[in-house]
């Protein structure tokens, strides 16, 4: 009994010191050091960079999609169904409708087929999904839009004729005419517009 206790004494006064020089600075530095802390340190450090790192890379992307996606593209269109592209049914998203061309694509490219602008049609906040409609529009033809769903990896803004702005496993094409009443109508796409929509060309 005399041996537990001496040790309970003994194991209380250790701690007491070790509490005291917590206290202060050198007392910490020298616990630290003599559970090991210094040799875990620098692994410590590497971390927390690391992980600052990241959340830095991944700031700073959304940043910079937010900057290169423009707004939306806003068109009325003369015919209207109940279902267009953009609906749900169910928990599915329609990505084609009457007035489309559709066509299998077996993840092939999709490119402009003139120099343009590529913008979201609907549903902005929807965009890094895949299977997105775009509207295209050119100076070129400033009478037509061209809207393009089923694409993924969807480049926005600027592009030169040939320039790849998606690919797709099925792609849905509409061609839309500007009406003198300022609406839009989905007219029968041309055959030559599609082919240099499918036609090989630059990244």
């Amino acid at each position: 009994m005399q041996v537990i206790a001496s040790m309970l004494d003994k194991f209380t006064l250790d701690k007491f010191i070790l509490d005291k020089s917590m206290l202060n600075r050198n007392g910490l530095r020298d616990w630290a050091r003599q559970v090991g802390f210094e040799r875990w340190r620098p692994w410590l450090v590497q971390g927390v960079l690391g992980v600052g790192a990241i959340a830095a890379l991944l700031l700073a992307r959304h940043w910079w999609i937010s900057q290169t996606i423009p707004p939306p593209l806003q068109v009325k269109i003369q015919q209207t169904w109940e279902l267009e592209p953009g609906e749900r049914v169910g928990d599915y998203r329609v990505i084609g409708g009457l007035g489309d061309i559709s066509l299998a694509m077996g993840g092939g490219s999709v490119r402009a087929p003139f120099q343009g602008e590529v913008y979201p049609y609907r549903d902005p906040s929807e965009l890094g999904r895949a299977n997105r409609c775009v509207l295209f529009a050119s100076p070129q033809v400033p009478a037509y839009l061209f809207r393009l769903c089923g694409l993924q990896g969807i480049r926005f803004g600027s592009v030169s004729q040939g320039a790849k702005i998606g690919r797709a496993q099925s792609l849905h094409f509409a061609t839309l005419r500007k009406q003198p009443d300022g609406t839009w109508a989905i007219v029968e796409p041309a055959r030559d517009v599609l082919q240099q929509v499918l036609a090989p060309g630059k990244s």
